[in-house]
């Protein structure tokens, strides 16, 4: 399924309107606060909300003029009509006048004013940032589990490469080991050791390309085991809240090299190969049919034996790769 950027998307639309609220507070005039100066006011009809209809004396035009106003609301009730002494039942407000201007002997309506900024730059900023934030936030709460995801999969990837290689390396390990324990109690001479001879048989049907196996193994997995171990944050959510900057580089790090070594691995066929030996060398567990063939290829190629043997001499215990943690094998 196509990865469709949808917080990419909100973010995007959240700096427009960010940047278009800012464009217009830097175009914005700021003018010189207006001049005005404080008059009474009569109001003729109020409601619960502060929405009033006043009258005042314009002295510019010479008249008395009427309008709509936002009265205060909270202004004590002996302001207030019917409680007010008024003759004509009105109320009393406060207000300014504009003294100035092409405005001058209007009135000056502060929350008209505020309401009207509002909808302007104030109603762009507003949506602009809860955008911005739900892109942010939404953006890397959905990318988190996919790079995360990535990541553990990669390790669990390498993990199990790391264990096949382990498993091949050992298992020669242990065939070598066989000869060597073989070797001190018996010979290839004029009564040949029939364990020994069952060890080295064992040896020469895997064949040359174990061993060259089995030390490709070693060596891939003394490389991955520090890998794994600097890799360990990469594997979890968990893991990763829990380390610090310094273990997340490290981390991260370590996922490039293992993923690297996972392509080189794949390409070569390196678990195949792994698998294939240890199957190989596990052959001679059945004591008794591994027993009658060692006895009748050692009598068809003695030489064949004396020279394996030979080339095992001396016989030192196998290289073993550095134990790494890994799931109960199943044979």
């Amino acid at each position: 399924m196509r990865h469709i950027p949808f917080f990419r998307w909100v973010l995007t639309a959240g700096l427009m309107l960010f940047a278009c609220s800012a464009a217009l507070y830097a175009i914005k005039s700021d003018p010189e606060p207006p001049s005005t100066r404080q008059i009474d006011l009569a109001v003729v009809d109020e409601k619960a909300d502060g929405t009033c209809r006043v009258r005042w004396s314009d002295p510019y035009e010479e008249k008395t003029r009427e309008g709509p106003y936002h009265c205060d609301a909270g202004r004590s009730d002996i302001l207030k009509a019917p409680n007010y002494a008024d003759s004509r039942g009105y109320g009393w407000a406060s207000g300014f006048m504009f003294t100035e201007g092409p405005d001058r002997g209007d009135l000056y309506d502060f929350e008209a004013v505020s309401e009207e900024d509002l909808t302007t730059s104030d109603a762009l900023l507003l949506p602009g940032v809860l955008l911005i934030l739900i892109g942010l936030v939404g953006g890397n709460l959905r990318a988190l589990p996919r790079v995360l995801g990535v990541e553990a999969r990669l390790v669990r990837r390498a993990t199990r490469l790391a264990e096949a290689s382990g498993w091949a390396a050992e298992d020669y390990a242990r065939a070598v080991d066989a000869v060597r324990d073989a070797g001190r109690h018996g010979s290839l001479d004029a009564a040949p050791d029939p364990e020994l001879v069952r060890s080295l048989w064992v040896l020469r049907e895997a064949g040359p390309q174990t061993h060259r196996a089995a030390a490709d193994a070693r060596d891939l997995a003394n490389r991955l085991r520090p890998l794994l171990e600097e890799a360990a944050p990469a594997a979890g959510l968990r893991n990763r809240l829990q380390a610090g900057p310094a273990a997340r580089a490290d981390a991260e790090a370590a996922v490039t090299e293992l993923r690297r070594l996972l392509a080189d691995a794949e390409r070569h066929g390196l678990r195949e190969r792994f698998a294939q030996a240890s199957v190989d060398l596990l052959r001679g567990q059945d004591t008794d049919r591994t027993a009658l063939a060692a006895e009748t290829d050692f009598e068809r190629d003695p030489d064949a034996y004396r020279r394996l043997l030979e080339s095992l001499a001396p016989l030192e215990t196998a290289a073993r790769p550095e134990p790494i943690r890994r799931r109960r094998r199943r044979r």
